[in-house]
C-alpha cells in the first residue's frame, strides 16, 4: 500500500513536469533528486569500503547538470579535480578506487539527467516515453514473473527476477509507447517508437540489475529510508538512469 500511495503522489507531479511545466521545475528537482541519489550511491560504496566523495561529489554533480555545452569539457575536468582530490587521503591504495567511484557516481546519475534535458528539448513526450517504458515494464514483470516466473534471470544479483518476468517487462513497455506514442507523437513511425522502447526498457532492466549488484556488493537491501514503499530515490531511479540516456542516443542516431 506504501509503494502505490508513494507513486500515486509522485506520478502527478512527475508527468506536468516532463509534459507541462517550464525548465526551472525539472532542473529544481533533478538537482534534488540527483543530490540524494548520489548520497545514497557513496554510502553503497563505503558499504564497500571505498572512501565517499561527499559534498565534493554532489558539486561535481552539479557542474555537469548546470554545465555549458559541451559538457564533456565539464566531466574533464570533474575526473581532474575529483582525481587531485584523492591526494588527501591517508591511505593512497584507495586514491584511484575513491576517484574512479565518484566519478563514476557523477556521470551514471547528473550525466543521465543531462540526457534528460537533451531528451525534453528534442520533444517532452520522448521523455515520457523514456520514463514510461521503464514504469509499465516493471508492472508487467511482477505480474507475469509471479504468474509464470520459473527460469532465474540473474540469481546471484536478483533472485526473484525472471525471465519470463524480464521478457513481460519489454512486452508491456513496447507495448505502452506504442499507445503512447500513437495518440501523442503521430508524426514518429511506428517502427522507431517499437525498437527505441525496446532498447529503452532492456537498458531500464540492467541499470535495475547493476545497482542491485552494488547494493548486493555492500550488503545493503536498499539504497535508502526516504520513499516509502521503495527504499531510495536511487532505488526508485535506477532504472531511468539507464533508459534515459540510451532512449537519448538512438534518437540523436535516428534523427541525424
Amino acid at each position: 500500500m506504501k509503494r502505490i500511495l508513494t507513486a500515486l503522489v509522485l506520478l502527478p507531479l512527475v508527468v506536468w513536469v516532463v509534459l507541462a511545466g517550464p525548465q526551472w521545475p525539472l532542473l529544481a528537482i533533478m538537482a534534488l533528486v540527483g543530490l540524494i541519489a548520489f548520497h545514497e550511491f557513496d554510502n553503497i560504496a563505503a558499504g564497500q569500503g571505498v572512501a565517499k566523495s561527499g559534498w565534493a561529489g554532489m558539486v561535481a554533480g552539479l557542474a555537469v547538470l548546470f554545465a555549458p555545452e559541451p559538457v564533456w569539457v565539464t566531466i574533464v575536468v570533474v575526473a581532474v579535480c575529483l582525481m587531485s582530490l584523492e591526494l588527501r587521503q591517508a591511505d593512497l591504495a584507495k586514491s584511484m578506487t575513491g576517484a574512479a567511484t565518484a566519478l563514476l557516481g557523477v556521470v551514471y546519475i547528473f550525466g543521465a539527467w543531462r540526457c534528460a534535458i537533451g531528451l525534453r528539448a528534442i520533444n517532452p513526450h520522448w521523455l515520457m516515453i523514456a520514463l514510461l517504458v521503464s514504469w509499465a515494464g516493471d508492472t508487467a514483470a511482477l505480474y507475469v514473473g509471479r504468474s509464470i516466473g520459473r527460469h532465474k534471470l540473474a540469481p546471484r544479483v536478483s533472485p526473484s527476477k525472471t525471465w519470463e518476468g524480464s521478457i513481460g517487462s519489454v512486452v508491456g513497455g513496447v507495448l505502452a509507447a506504442g499507445v503512447y506514442a500513437h495518440y501523442l507523437i503521430p508524426p514518429a513511425p511506428l517502427w522507431a517508437v517499437l525498437a527505441v522502447a525496446a532498447a529503452g526498457n532492456i537498458a531500464g532492466q540492467l541499470g535495475d540489475l547493476c545497482e542491485s549488484a552494488f547494493k548486493r556488493g555492500a550488503g545493503v537491501k536498499d539504497s535508502g529510508t526516504t520513499l516509502p514503499g521503495h527504499g531510495g530515490w536511487l532505488d526508485r531511479i535506477d532504472s531511468s538512469l539507464f533508459s534515459i540516456p540510451v532512449v537519448y542516443a538512438l534518437l540523436r542516431v535516428l534523427t541525424a
